[in-house]
Order: structure tokens, then C-alpha cells, then sequence
């Protein structure tokens, strides 16, 4: 049986809008909300070079991915098509107005991945 770990208040989620969980280890968690009051939990990190997903526009049950407009589903996590490439997603649930996530999931799914670094920080020493 799961342990659910109260996160917010749906309301708290701006519509169209997302809100950021840290964790102690790994990646935030992108907590969406749709128009309909559909909430969603992605990892933060688009699967194409890493974006904030969290910081994308909402339209339908999909985000765009502020860096490169990627539109990644939020029941699924995967890039619609023709891009291609998945984040890892976790389980929510709502009940009388409060956001729910998995302590289990919190504490270990996901936790291995990283922000992709870019630019100049990617260079090697020349020996």
C-alpha cells in the first residue's frame, strides 16, 4: 500500500500552470494543472535537452517545453509525435482539494537523472 505525501492545495496550482516540489534527492517534480482541474506530476526535465517543464504553457494534457516548444503529454510524460523521447512521470491523486504524491516515488523514482549541461561548462581541459 502506497504512502501519499500531501503537497499542496489544488488551487495553489496556478490553471494552465504548474508548481515545483523539491526533493532531497534528484530532480523537482512539475506538479500541472489543467483547465479542467486535471493535475499531473512530471519530472521537471524535458527529454529532448532538459528544459523546465514546469516553466512551459499548459494547453489541453500537454506542456510546451519552454526551450524548444517540444509538447510533452502530462498522463504519459512522452514527446508528441514527430519528436520522440519520454520524462519520467508520477502518481497523483486529489481528494477533498489536496494534491497528493507517492513518498515511495518521491524518495526513489527518478532520482539518477540530471539536467543536461550546456555551453562552455561542457568543454574539457586540453591536456
Amino acid at each position: 500500500m502506497s504512502e501519499w505525501k500531501v503537497i499542496c492545495r489544488v488551487e495553489d496550482i496556478p490553471v494552465l500552470g504548474s508548481r515545483r516540489v523539491a526533493r532531497p534527492v534528484g530532480l523537482d517534480i512539475a506538479v500541472f494543472r489543467t483547465a479542467e482541474d486535471k493535475v499531473f506530476a512530471l519530472l521537471d526535465r524535458c527529454p529532448h535537452k532538459g528544459g523546465p517543464l514546469s516553466q512551459g504553457i499548459v494547453h489541453g494534457e500537454a506542456v510546451a517545453c519552454p526551450l524548444h516548444n517540444w509538447n510533452i503529454g502530462l498522463r504519459d510524460g512522452c514527446a508528441r509525435t514527430p519528436d520522440e523521447g519520454c520524462t519520467p512521470r508520477f502518481a497523483v491523486e486529489v481528494r477533498e482539494g489536496a494534491v497528493y504524491l507517492d513518498a515511495n516515488e518521491l524518495a526513489t523514482h527518478a532520482t539518477d537523472l540530471t539536467r543536461p549541461v550546456a555551453g562552455p561548462a561542457r568543454r574539457t581541459a586540453l591536456a
